[in-house]
């Protein structure tokens, strides 16, 4: 542990990609080695990611929580717009029938709301310093500068604005235009506040009610 956190302290780079990318690495497995290892590797993935957060987070300084009316107005907006836009547009990927957890361990099993307990946390407080650390405060700024810290995060760049986007939209192929739209909006959050934290909240929001929108609709595709 000493050589991870001595890596995170002496490359900023490291530091805001490997969360997301052990994330991604541990999201492969899902579902690989039999049905339930999609619900086991999600909770593994979401108890070490929040592990790594915590570890990363001396070393990201711009890695704070903070609300605002806009995170607020853009959380929820980005929400209606994730559903509300869905089936409306091509998607560029099969669609999975996602997590069913009820169907996997019984309708109202203890098992199951534990795995929906972990998964909401998981995609509303690890989920967004995962991404928003490596979208909206690395790549956006990397992509104009090599040396990106020295980039004031309110400083507009429309090539890097609309290509970081598009690539978080196409990280998500199934529903890749509300994420397009999705990145749009939490940049935006970032330069107009010059902080991340209100991307963080909005991104975490936007999750929450996504997540909650899923179990009473039980529309398990938008695990």
């Amino acid at each position: 542990m000493t050589f991870l956190r001595k890596k995170f302290e002496t490359s900023p780079e490291f530091a805001r990609i490997a969360p997301l990318a052990v994330y991604a690495i541990l999201g492969m497995f899902q579902g690989q080695l039999g049905e339930e290892s999609r619900y086991w590797f999600y909770i593994f993935k979401t108890f070490l990611g929040a592990w790594i957060i915590w570890e990363v987070r001396p070393f990201v300084q711009e890695m704070h929580w903070k609300i605002s009316w806009e995170a607020v107005v853009v959380g929820v907006a980005i929400f209606a717009v994730w559903v509300g836009l869905d089936g409306l547009y091509p998607r560029l990927s099969k669609l999975d029938t996602g997590a069913t957890p009820f169907q996997q361990f019984g309708a109202g099993s203890a098992i199951a709301w534990f795995y929906i307990v972990v998964h909401i946390a998981g995609m509303s407080v690890v989920v967004p310093p995962v991404e928003e650390i490596f979208y909206r405060s690395f790549l956006y700024r990397y992509f104009v500068k090599t040396d990106f810290r020295s980039m004031p995060l309110n400083q507009f760049h429309g090539l890097s604005f609309f290509v970081t986007s598009i690539i978080f939209g196409l990280m998500h192929p199934d529903r890749w235009l509300a994420g397009i739209l999705c990145g749009l909006a939490y940049q935006w959050l970032v330069i107009r506040k010059n902080r991340l934290g209100d991307a963080m909240t909005a991104h975490g929001i936007t999750n929450f009610l996504l997540g909650i929108w899923i179990v009473w609709k039980g529309d398990w595709s938008f695990w």
